[in-house]
C-alpha cells in the first residue's frame, strides 16, 4: 500500500473578525482535510469558530470557480462560457485601456473590502496596479468608518487596550457586539473575567447570544448610543464618581463635556433610548462605582454602534468614558474599539502610491448604487466605465441594493470580478476570474482585535487555473503593458515589505506569528497618539471643519416614533454562521441558518396579526424584502431584526434585507448607516 503523505501548514485567518486566529491545515496526498485553530498561539488558544473550522468545504466546495469565464448572457443572468486566462487579460486590458484613451482612467474604479483583511491579497499589489493606472480611488467606509474617525478625534487613532487584559477586569460593558458570534476569542477572556467575579453588562437593541450570557441586557434602541453615554457622564458627575487627577494630567476640553453632559439626565436619555432611567442610573453606579469597589473597568465596543447617522458621535461619547473615571490606569481598564493603529504597516513601501502620475477622484463605496448611475459632470468626473471587483460582493452587501441591481446591469459599464464563487455581483460580471482561497497563496496580517502579527503560508497549491490576487494584478500590468518592476514583486517579496525591518520575519516562518513590543496600559500616565497627547474630549480638528468639538446626540435620520407609515425600527446584525456574505455558500453552515429570517417581538406581532413562521413582507420607500417571521425575545418592542447579509439569489423574490436599507452617509467618516432604517411589516 502507498504511504500517504500529510503535512502541516501553518496559516491565519483572512476574514474581516476581530481575532484573526492562527491555524493549522492538515494535508493529506495535496487536499486540505483539517483545519484547526493553534494552540501555541494564545490568542487562538486552539480553538476556531464554526465557519472557519469547515474551511476546508469552502476551498474544496464543488462550485469553486476554477477556469476564467466570459459573459454570453444578458448582464445578472448568469450565463459564463470558460476562456483561457490569455484570452481573458488580453480582453480586459484592450478594454481597460480604450476606457482610459477615451474618458481618462478616472473612469475606472477599483471595488474591494475585506473578503480578505490579508495585507498582501487585499490592496498589495492590487493598490499598485491601480496607481499605476489612475484610476479612481475608493473610500472604503462599508464597516468602520464612522467609528474610526470617531475614536480617532478622541483617543488619536485605533488604538486602546489589549484584549488579553480584559481576563483581569471587574467590569467589561460589551457595547454594540455580539462577541459570541463576531469576536468568540475576545469571549474567551470574558468568560475568565466573569469566572473571577467580574460582571458583564450587554448594551444592545437585540437580544443577542452574547446578552443571553451576560449579568444585565440593555436593550435601547438603534442609534442611540451616544444619549446612553452622556446620561452616564451625567451620573458620574453628579455623584462625582470621577478620577479628577486623571482628568486634570491626561485630557483637554473638560469643561465643555462637563456643561454638556449635564444637560443629559438619566430621564431625558430614557426618553430616547426607550429604556428605563433606573437602568441608566445602575449602570452609572456599576462603572463609576467600579475601580473604587471592584476593581478595573472595561468596554468592548464594536462597529454595531456606529451604523446609523450619529454613529461617530456615539463612538466618541463612549471612548470618552475611561478617562472620566481613570479607567487607562489599569492595564484591564480603557476601551477598544480596534487594534488596526498600533500596527506598524509600511503602506507607502505597499502600495506605491507615487506611481500615480496624475490627482485621483475618490468615489464612496457605501453610495456605489447612485454613483453607478451619474451621468459624468464637472462635479462628479467622468461616468464610471469600468469596476474591477474583488474582495467584495457588493450587489449582496452594499445598502440599497436596487440600486446597486440597477447600475450593475447597466450594459455600458465593464465589469471584471476576481472571485471564488459566483456570487450574486459575479453574475453581474463581463469577465470573472477564479482567485485562490487563504489556503492556497501567501499573505500576512495584522488584526482588529488583539496586536499578534500572523503569516499565512500556502498549505495547497492553486486549484484549477485560480490564481492569488496579487498574481491577477501581476498579469495585467503585464499584458497593460506596465514594464515598472515593483509590479513584479512576488509575494514573499510583498510579505516582508509590508512590515519592513518593524517585525521578525524569520520569527513569523518559524512560528507563523509574533507579537508587537507594546506597553501593558498604554494610556495610564495620558501620552495618547492625538496632538495633544491627551484624551481629547473636544476635537479642534472637528471644529476646524465646522463641526462640533464635543460629542453630541446626533438623532437618526429615520427616528423610530417619526412615521406612522413605517413606525418599526430595523436593524440588520450578522446570522451567526455567515460573515457578511462569506459562507453563506456553505452548505453545512446555511443548513445551520435554515433561511432569511425577521426575528420580531410577540407584541408587534400580536398587533399586526403575525404568527411565527408565516411569510411576510417588509417594507419602505425603497422597496419590499419578503422573509419568514420568527416571533422572538431576541427582539424588543418596536425593533425587528433582519438577519444578514444572505446572496440575493438565495432569499424569496431573488432579494436580501439591503433592498430596504438606504444609502445615507454617517455624521462622520462617511460610513453607511444600515442601522438607520424604518420599515413596516405586513403579511404575504
Amino acid at each position: 500500500m502507498k504511504a500517504t503523505a500529510v503535512t502541516r501548514v501553518l496559516g491565519a485567518c483572512p476574514h474581516d473578525c476581530p481575532d484573526t486566529c492562527s491555524f493549522i491545515t492538515t494535508v493529506q496526498d495535496g487536499v486540505a482535510v483539517k483545519v484547526q485553530g493553534n494552540p501555541a498561539h494564545s490568542h487562538t488558544n486552539g480553538g476556531l469558530c464554526t465557519k472557519v473550522s469547515r474551511y476546508t468545504e469552502r476551498t474544496h466546495h464543488p462550485d469553486r470557480l476554477l477556469t476564467p469565464l466570459r459573459r454570453i448572457g444578458p448582464k445578472g443572468s448568469g450565463q459564463f462560457a470558460p476562456v483561457t486566462w490569455d484570452t481573458a487579460l488580453a480582453a480586459i486590458a484592450a478594454r481597460l485601456t480604450a476606457i482610459t484613451q477615451s474618458s481618462g482612467p478616472q473612469a475606472i474604479l477599483p471595488y474591494s473590502y475585506a473578503g480578505t483583511i490579508g495585507l498582501v491579497q487585499s490592496e498589495g499589489m492590487a493598490a499598485r496596479f491601480f496607481n499605476r493606472l489612475g484610476a479612481s480611488e475608493l473610500a472604503r467606509t462599508i464597516c468602520s468608518m464612522a467609528g474610526t474617525e470617531g475614536v480617532t478625534h478622541t483617543l488619536g487613532g485605533k488604538v486602546g487596550m489589549r484584549v488579553e487584559f480584559y481576563a483581569e477586569a471587574k467590569l467589561i460593558l460589551i457595547w454594540g457586539s455580539n462577541s459570541i458570534g463576531s469576536n468568540l476569542h475576545f469571549w474567551r477572556y470574558a468568560q475568565i473575567a466573569k469566572r473571577n467575579g467580574a460582571k458583564l453588562i450587554c448594551i444592545d437593541p437585540r437580544r443577542t447570544e452574547t446578552a443571553d450570557k451576560c449579568d444585565e441586557h440593555i436593550a435601547l434602541l438603534p442609534g442611540t448610543d451616544a444619549a446612553l453615554a452622556l446620561a452616564l457622564m451625567h451620573e458620574l458627575i453628579e455623584n462625582d464618581w470621577l478620577d479628577h487627577d486623571y482628568i486634570e494630567r491626561y485630557t483637554s476640553g473638560w469643561t465643555q463635556l462637563r456643561e454638556r453632559a449635564l444637560a443629559w439626565t438619566p430621564e431625558r436619555a430614557a426618553r430616547v433610548c426607550g429604556i428605563d432611567a433606573g437602568q441608566i442610573r445602575s449602570l452609572a453606579r456599576d462603572y463609576g462605582a467600579s475601580v473604587q469597589t471592584r476593581g478595573p473597568a472595561a468596554i468592548r465596543v464594536n462597529y454595531g454602534v456606529q451604523r446609523a447617522h450619529g454613529g461617530g458621535n456615539a463612538v466618541r461619547a463612549i471612548a470618552c468614558l475611561p478617562a472620566l473615571i481613570g479607567a487607562w490606569r489599569h492595564r484591564a481598564g480603557g476601551v477598544l474599539l480596534s487594534s488596526s493603529g498600533q500596527y506598524p504597516v509600511q503602506r507607502a513601501a505597499l502600495e506605491q502610491p507615487q506611481l500615480r502620475r496624475s490627482p485621483s477622484r475618490t468615489i464612496n463605496m457605501s453610495t456605489i448604487g447612485d454613483d453607478l448611475l451619474r451621468p459624468g459632470s464637472q462635479h462628479f468626473g467622468p461616468r464610471i466605465e469600468s469596476l474591477i471587483v474583488y474582495n467584495s460582493n457588493p450587489v449582496a452587501v452594499a445598502p440599497q441594493s436596487s440600486k446597486v441591481v440597477e447600475g450593475f446591469s447597466r450594459e455600458d459599464l465593464f465589469t471584471v470580478v476576481l472571485e471564488q464563487f459566483q456570487t450574486d455581483t459575479a453574475d453581474y460580471a463581463d469577465y470573472i476570474l477564479p482567485a485562490t482561497t487563504q489556503l492556497e497563496h501567501w499573505d500576512v496580517h495584522l488584526s482588529y482585535g488583539h496586536t499578534d502579527v500572523l503569516l499565512n503560508r500556502p498549505a495547497i497549491a492553486p486549484l484549477g487555473e485560480a490564481k492569488p490576487n496579487s498574481q491577477i494584478f501581476r498579469d495585467l500590468a503585464c499584458h497593460m503593458g506596465f514594464t515598472e518592476p515593483c509590479l513584479q514583486d512576488d509575494d514573499e517579496t510583498l510579505c516582508r515589505t509590508a512590515y519592513g525591518d518593524a517585525v521578525n520575519f524569520d520569527e513569523l516562518l518559524k512560528q507563523g506569528f509574533t507579537r508587537l513590543p507594546l506597553p501593558d496600559a498604554p494610556y495610564a500616565e495620558g501620552g495618547f497618539p492625538t496632538v495633544s497627547g491627551r484624551c481629547e474630549f473636544y476635537s479642534e480638528r472637528l471644529a476646524a471643519a465646522g463641526l462640533d468639538g464635543i460629542p453630541d446626540y446626533v438623532p437618526n435620520y429615520e427616528t423610530p416614533g417619526s412615521s406612522t407609515r413605517y413606525p418599526l425600527a430595523m436593524i440588520s446584525p450578522p446570522a451567526r454562521n455567515f460573515l457578511n456574505s462569506s459562507f453563506v455558500n456553505v452548505k453545512s453552515l446555511r443548513d445551520i441558518e435554515g433561511e432569511p429570517i425577521l426575528e420580531m417581538h410577540a407584541s408587534d406581532a400580536a398587533a399586526r396579526g403575525l404568527e411565527s413562521g408565516c411569510i411576510v413582507r417588509v417594507t419602505n420607500d425603497r422597496g419590499e424584502y419578503r422573509c419568514k417571521l420568527v416571533i422572538s425575545a431576541r427582539a424588543r418592542p418596536g425593533v425587528v431584526n433582519g438577519l444578514g447579509i444572505w446572496w440575493r439569489k438565495l432569499g424569496l423574490d431573488g432579494k436580501n434585507v439591503n433592498e430596504l436599507t438606504s444609502q445615507r452617509l454617517t455624521d462622520m467618516g462617511g460610513g453607511p448607516t444600515f442601522y438607520d432604517c424604518l420599515v413596516e411589516v405586513v403579511a404575504t
